[in-house]
This record gives C-alpha cells, sequence and structure tokens, in this order.
C-alpha cells in the first residue's frame, strides 16, 4: 500500500468542467466523478432532482502524493469561492494492483 492523500470535491454542476481542467492542468491524470449528489450544506438542501445542472451538486475524488495536495488546493479554491461547495482533503492507502 501507498500512502496518499484524497481530494474530496463537492460543488455545483456547473463547475465541474473548470475543476476538471484544473486538475488535468496540474497533472493529475485520474479522478471519479458523480453526478446528481443530494445533501444540505451552506446553500440549502439540493434534492437533486432539478432540470439542468444550476442548481444540482457534482462529487469528484482523486487521490495524489502529498507533496502535490498544496498546489491542487491553491488551484481549486477561486473555482469553489465563485461557484461554491466544499473540499475535503484526507489520508489515504492506495492499494496498488
Amino acid at each position: 500500500m501507498q500512502p496518499v492523500k484524497r481530494i474530496e470535491i463537492i460543488m455545483d454542476s456547473t463547475g465541474l468542467g473548470k475543476v476538471a481542467k484544473t486538475l488535468e492542468n496540474i497533472g493529475v491524470s485520474g479522478y471519479t466523478v458523480i453526478r446528481d449528489v443530494t445533501g444540505s450544506g451552506d446553500r440549502g438542501i439540493r434534492p437533486g432532482d432539478e432540470i439542468t445542472d444550476v442548481f444540482k451538486n457534482t462529487y469528484v475524488m482523486t487521490a495524489c502524493p502529498a507533496e502535490k495536495v498544496s498546489q491542487i488546493v491553491e488551484a481549486i479554491r477561486p473555482i469553489l469561492k465563485r461557484f461554491g461547495g466544499v473540499c475535503l482533503v484526507s489520508d489515504a492507502l492506495w492499494i496498488i494492483h
């Protein structure tokens, strides 16, 4: 197993393209996207049954070496400020197969 940092981003779906492009520009080659994430936060309840992406949330998860976290977080911060959302960073173990 290899120690890594897990970065989880829950944000307005309209900002997904900017987050994906930012991750790719930094050199993050892999990430997972789950669309229509529901829940409640500082912008109220997001039920996920809206017709457009304007009021829907998306979950993005990636893993990276610890030394890359600051670069990713600083690049994501302005996107979250504009579109809203939350970014969580935690320790994880990557099971190499």
